[in-house]
């Protein structure tokens, strides 16, 4: 498929950090088909299908978990990235490992553990994220790392725009192989950014009905839900209600793709981008919802904070997560022979690289081995019912 001219090109990649073999013995692939199979077979990868999503430890099965959540995104922004003319392999990958840096126990165990870790500089998931895939991740003989283009590091640098003051984790990976901090992203990085926002938007309101903790009537209440379930309704008017939410959560994802592309292109056109180059130096994001969907998208996350997010079942849930976090932090800070043997080994003796280390231990747990850890290190530990 022919590629619009603002697409990133592997052809024109500025390549990584340590050179490949070139003898054609892993494959015909591009840099950026290299880039999203390494994700794929990556442990972080794989670590997700035991990470939170929304619901800690799940016990149902369907409920979405980091990794099918992450599935999810790179599904909507592929269809995103064919329709504008972008690369979809780089935007797969960079859908696919956006969240390789999330702690276990989701946003409650990433506010634990950046308390946890405030004196050596505290704790970012997205600048772990590149923590993981230039330091600790590490499947190969002769580097460190998985050794993924620039433009791949670059576009999870900054998928959410420029960073102005970067944390001490993506600092000292910018010092090693800067990646323009202060410029806008590519393309394939925002629609990635936009395909995780519309992925959850909307999947969480799907496994919050279905765990019972965000009622029909009440989804209905929220302006952009009822919009979309009175217009499948007249459709459907004799579907049972469970039926009727597929149809519905399909229905407003569809919404929001088509009109993220509409803005996109008009953005794109207004703008005069020609070039990956013209992308960069942008004033502003050029892929975006229209005004008014824009609008929508805030207020339905604000119900959902309300309504689902800070409901009391799930807070409980959380602050008990938190506690598990923390009492990790402070057992393997204050001992850290309780270590496994391959962090010991490797444990610096300087400060603040010491903690830090730790600091990592924890954030590559999942939720079920963080649980397990704290009963064996800190003591019993118990979920509340219900989740």
């Amino acid at each position: 498929m022919a590629h619009a001219p603002y697409a990133a090109d592997p052809e024109l990649s500025r390549g990584r950090l340590y050179p490949l073999r070139s003898d054609g013995a892993r494959g015909p692939r591009d840099e950026f088909q290299r880039d999203r199979d390494r994700i794929v077979h990556s442990i972080a990868f794989r670590r997700l299908r035991h990470k939170t999503q929304v619901f800690v430890a799940p016990d149902d099965d369907h409920f979405r978990v980091r990794l099918t959540h992450s599935l999810e995104v790179a599904q909507i922004g592929r269809t995103i990235a064919r329709a504008l003319g972008l690369n979809e392999d780089l935007t797969e990958a960079l859908c696919l490992a956006h969240d390789l840096g999330h702690p276990p126990f989701g946003h409650a165990g990433e506010a634990a553990l950046k308390a946890a870790m405030a004196e050596v500089g505290g704790f970012d998931h997205n600048a772990h994220t590149l923590r993981i895939l230039t330091r600790l991740e590490s499947p190969y003989l002769h580097h460190p790392g998985l050794n993924l283009s620039w433009e791949m590091l670059e576009g999870l640098a900054k998928h959410n725009g420029p960073v102005r003051h970067p944390g001490w984790a993506l600092a000292a990976i910018d010092r090693e192989w800067p990646l323009d901090l202060d410029t806008q992203p590519s393309l394939e990085a925002q629609v990635a950014a936009l395909s995780d926002d519309i992925a959850y938007d909307n999947h969480d309101i799907d496994d919050g009905i279905r765990a019972g903790l965000l009622p029909v009537e009440v989804a209905l209440e929220q302006p952009l839900i009822r919009e979309t379930w009175e217009a499948a309704r007249a459709r459907w008017p004799d579907c049972r209600d469970d039926l009727l939410l597929r149809e519905v959560i399909r229905d407003q994802i569809g919404r929001m793709v088509g009109d993220l592309i509409d803005e996109s292109r008009r953005r794109i056109a207004a703008a005069g981008i020609v070039s990956l180059s013209g992308v960069r130096a942008a004033g502003a994001p050029l892929i975006a919802f229209s005004p008014a969907m824009a609008s929508a998208e805030r207020a339905l996350k604000r119900f959902m904070y309300a309504n689902l997010y800070h409901h009391p079942a799930q807070l409980a849930v959380a602050a008990q997560a938190g506690r598990v976090v923390a009492g990790l932090a402070g057992a393997y800070v204050a001992d850290p022979d309780r270590l496994p043997e391959s962090w010991r080994l490797t444990l610096p003796d300087d400060e603040p690289a010491r903690t830090r280390h730790i600091g990592d231990f924890i954030a590559g747990m999942t939720d079920r081995y963080a649980i397990a850890r704290h009963r064996e290190v800190v003591g019993p530990v118990e979920m509340p019912d219900g989740i």
